[in-house]
């Protein structure tokens, strides 16, 4: 596996430290994470979903967290109880423990999840704040100080 090398972008960039351990720690997950399969959906402006094939997983076994940004999906399986009753010729349906990584965009909160036909779907919003949301500047004419202001000097009316 090949790394980014992020050294010339140091140079000319300043306070994006975060920005690059995110692209590191992406490039280290990408390629070892197989299982279980996803999809991330755009459903609207600012919401998506991530849905992930859990097939064979209850609610219990599986856990969502969200933690500075980051958010994890766990499923642990205790165990093959029905293996002891059943007798395979193939088993292709992957009932193993896994966790899956997902990095959230700033403001990206999960506002819900949801378990049908084996299908986990995890909806998230992007909810930016007032204080950051672009706002529009009207071009006026700057306000016109009653006075010049005299540096050093005292004005004709306080010398009296």
């Amino acid at each position: 596996m090949s790394t980014i090398d992020l050294t010339p972008l140091y140079r000319t960039m300043v306070g994006f430290d975060r920005l690059a351990g995110m692209i590191d720690q992406a490039a280290r997950l990408d390629g070892t994470q197989g299982y279980p399969p996803y999809n991330i959906e755009r459903v609207g402006e600012d919401d998506f979903a991530v849905e992930i094939a859990v097939a064979g997983f209850t609610e219990a076994e599986l856990d969502i967290e969200t933690k500075e940004g980051l958010l994890t999906v766990a499923g642990k399986k205790a165990g093959n109880e029905d293996a002891g009753d059943r007798n395979f010729l193939h088993r292709g349906i992957a009932q193993r423990s896994f966790i899956r990584r997902f990095q959230l965009a700033d403001h990206v909160l999960v506002t819900g999840a949801n378990l049908e036909h084996g299908v986990l779907r995890i909806d998230l919003v992007r909810e930016i704040p007032e204080e950051k949301k672009a706002r529009k500047i009207e071009i006026g004419h700057a306000a016109v100080p009653a006075e010049p202001r005299l540096i050093g000097k005292k004005k004709a009316s306080d010398a009296a």
